[in-house]
């Protein structure tokens, strides 16, 4: 993956150092050699084919000594496993991770990045809203800032959102930050962006420590990797609203008191 330069504003986490971890083997072009991309799947029957080609194509042009793509099922109804079992059998790269059960998307995404290989492990929603091609902006952030995990947003100087949520999404949204940024105190704009880049060993010292298995993962996430220490970059990206949301009312109202759940368990 040849990384692009771009003037785009950064958001660093402040007051947390950014740690030196390993680099990943570079080449003189400054290609991303060991690649994991985590999808977490609930009923995903219909979107899935194209995100898996999208994935796998990008993939084929690249210059990766490793690479894999980790589906976990978070107990479909549909076919959705059949569908991942179908692209792995084409492509050894391909994995399909069973969940015990609909357990959540936080326990999906927990599940594949503990679970995946590769020195850099992306997490992308199943619909791809954010290109897979934005991880450039996301490798060539982490490379300028030393740090350890890149997350997308869709709401810092430099995104370019092409297809809106619904006004009462949105405004959802933003409330839900406001919040979060008072209860956690972590700067960030927007934590519920599904595309996000960690280093493997930052990781696993972030995921095993996850306890949210519902939406606020991403929160408690960023809130433990502030703890630990690890360096933290917001990236903009460009970013395209895909309907046929998963997240009921219930599980939106649900994760404004998750957030002092995960304050307390987080101190």
């Amino acid at each position: 993956m040849t990384v692009q330069q771009t003037e785009d504003v950064l958001t660093c986490c402040p007051g947390s150092p950014l740690l030196a971890f390993a680099p990943p083997r570079m080449s003189s072009a400054n290609v991303l050699d060991s690649l994991s991309v985590v999808i977490p799947a609930y009923n995903e029957e219909r979107r899935l084919p194209q995100t898996l080609r999208q994935v796998l194509n990008w993939l084929e042009q690249g210059n990766f000594s490793f690479c894999e793509v980790l589906v976990v099922d978070d107990g479909s109804r549909d076919g959705t496993a059949r569908v991942v079992e179908e692209f792995a059998r084409k492509n050894s790269c391909v994995r399909l991770l069973r969940n015990p059960g609909n357990r959540g998307k936080g326990y999906s995404v927990q599940h594949g990045m503990l679970e995946a290989k590769g020195e850099w492990i992306l997490y992308t929603d199943a619909d791809l809203s954010a290109p897979i091609e934005e991880i450039e902006k996301l490798w060539l952030a982490l490379r300028q800032h030393g740090a350890a995990i890149a997350f997308g947003s869709r709401v810092v100087d430099g995104s370019s959102v092409e297809v809106h949520q619904s006004a009462l999404r949105e405004l959802s949204g933003r409330l839900f930050n406001r919040v979060m940024r008072w209860v956690t105190g972590l700067p960030f704009r927007d934590t519920q962006c599904g595309f996000k880049l960690y280093q493997a060993d930052a990781a696993r010292r972030v995921f095993s420590r996850q306890k949210q298995e519902g939406f606020s993962f991403d929160v408690e996430d960023l809130l433990i990797a502030r703890n630990l220490g690890v360096g933290t970059v917001e990236v903009p990206v460009r970013w395209a609203n895909v309907e046929g949301t998963k997240v009921r009312l219930s599980q939106g109202m649900k994760a404004f008191w998750d957030l002092v759940k995960i304050r307390m368990d987080h101190r």
